[in-house]
C-alpha cells in the first residue's frame, strides 16, 4: 500500500445512537428555549452564557471544523441580540458572554480537528495491519483434489483486523497439511509469534515426512525464544489426496471434530501434549493419531475463541450439540452459519479472537 493512500485515508462518518441522538435534541431544546425565556424576562436579566453550549453540540457527531465555527458565530450574534434587548444588564456580563463563546468555539472547532486527525491516522493504522494480516495469513486454496477447504477468521471486536489466530494450507509431498493455532499473548508480541511459527511450518512441512517431527520443530524454534514469550496451542493435520489414511497431531489445542452424516466426533489426541514452546516441561515427543476420512466427511478446525465463547449465563457455547445434525455439504455455508450462531449466542459481541477451517472430502 503506498504511503500516499494512508494520507488520503477516509474517516468513516459518524453514526450517533439513537439515545445520543435524543440527549442532542433535548439539549438544543434547552438552549432555544433559554433563549426565549431571556426575551421574555425584561431587560435586567439574561441567560446569554448558556449561549456557548451551542459550538459544544453542534461539535457532537461532526468531523467537519466548519459546523463549530458556523454555531459560534449564530451564538454571538444571538449574545449581540440580547445584549441590545438586555439593556440594564451590566455591559461587562454581555461582554463576557460574548468572549465566553468565541473561546469555546475555538476550542470546540481544534477539538472536532484533533479528533478528525486521529481517526484519519487510526483508519491508516487499521489499513496497515489489515495488509500485515494478508501477508501473515494467506489465502487457502477453496479445492486441493478431493478436498474442499473454507476458512474464517472472526476478530473479537469490529475496530481489529489482525490477532493471534493463525492458520495454513499446503500442498506437499507427503499429502496436504494443515496448521491451525492460537497465540497465547496479545499486541505486536504475539503477532510476531505467529510470524515465527508460519515460517517455520511453511518450511518443514515440505521438509520432513513425519507430520510429528513437523510439531516438534515448531516447539524447538519457540523454545529458543527468550523466556515469557507466548506459546501456541496448535494443531497439525495430514490428509492424503486420495483417501488415504489421515494424521493429527495435537498440541495442547481443542480436538478437532469430525462431522460424518448426522454425527459428531471429537478426534481426541493419543495422550496430552502440551503446546508449543512448552515440552521441555513434560519431555515427552509429540504423537499422531490416524482417523478415516472418507467422501462426506467434513474435519472441522477452531481456536477457544469458538468453543469458550459463552452466554449471558457463562456457559460455554456448545459446539458439537449445535453442530449435530447441521447440513455439512457446503464447507462455506458451514463456517458462516457456525460464526452467525456464535455471534447470536454471546451477548455484546466476540471477546476473543476465532479461527475455525472446515475440510470436507468429496467423492
Amino acid at each position: 500500500m503506498a504511503q500516499g493512500s494512508f494520507r488520503t485515508a477516509r474517516v468513516p462518518p459518524v453514526h450517533l445512537p439513537r439515545g445520543a441522538r435524543v440527549l442532542l435534541a433535548a439539549s438544543y431544546a434547552v438552549v432555544a428555549g433559554v433563549v426565549a425565556l431571556d426575551l421574555a424576562t425584561g431587560p435586567k436579566s439574561t441567560f446569554s452564557p448558556l449561549l456557548a453550549a451551542l459550538p459544544v453540540l453542534s461539535s457532537v457527531g461532526t468531523r467537519r471544523t466548519l459546523v463549530p465555527l458556523l454555531a459560534g458565530s449564530l451564538a454571538v450574534a444571538l449574545a449581540a441580540v440580547l445584549a441590545v434587548t438586555n439593556t440594564g444588564v451590566p455591559v461587562v456580563v454581555h461582554a463576557t458572554a460574548v468572549a465566553t463563546v468565541v473561546a469555546v468555539t475555538l476550542t470546540s472547532t481544534a477539538t472536532v480537528a484533533l479528533i478528525r486527525t486521529r481517526e484519519r491516522e487510526l483508519v491508516q493504522v487499521r489499513d496497515v495491519a489489515e495488509t500485515a494480516q494478508r501477508a501473515l495469513l494467506r489465502s487457502v486454496p477453496s479445492r486441493i483434489g478431493s478436498l474442499r477447504i473454507a476458512v474464517r477468521y472472526q476478530a473479537a471486536a469490529a475496530e481489529a483486523r489482525i490477532g493471534g489466530d493463525l492458520y495454513e494450507v499446503l500442498e506437499t509431498p507427503y499429502g496436504v497439511r494443515i496448521l491451525l493455532g492460537d497465540v497465547r499473548g496479545k499486541g505486536l508480541a504475539a503477532v510476531q509469534t505467529a510470524v515465527d511459527v508460519l515460517g517455520v511450518f511453511r518450511e518443514a512441512a515440505r521438509a520432513d515426512p513425519d507430520l510429528t517431527a513437523v510439531a516438534g520443530r515448531l516447539d524447538a524454534a519457540l523454545a529458543r525464544r527468550p523466556p515469557g514469550e507466548e506459546f501456541v496451542t496448535a494443531v497439525l493435520v495430514e490428509l492424503d489426496r486420495a483417501e488415504g489414511p489421515a494424521l493429527i497431531v495435537n498440541c495442547g489445542h481443542p480436538p478437532p471434530l469430525l462431522l460424518r452424516d448426522a454425527a459428531v466426533t471429537p478426534l481426541r489426541p493419543p495422550g496430552n501434549a502440551p503446546p508449543l514452546a512448552l515440552r521441555d516441561l513434560t519431555g515427552e515427543p509429540y504423537t499422531a493419531r490416524t482417523f478415516v476420512f472418507v467422501p462426506g466427511d467434513v474435519l472441522l478446525l477452531y481456536t477457544d475463541g469458538i468453543c469458550e465463547a459463552r452466554d449471558a449465563a457463562g456457559r460455554f457455547y456448545p459446539l458439537e450439540q449445535r453442530l449435530t445434525g447441521a447440513p455439512a455439504r457446503d464447507p462455506e455455508a458451514l463456517l458462516d452459519r457456525l460464526l452467525a450462531d456464535v455471534r447470536a449466542y454471546v451477548p455484546g459481541g466476540m471477546d476473543d479472537d476465532a479461527a475455525v477451517l472446515a475440510v470436507r472430502r468429496e467423492r
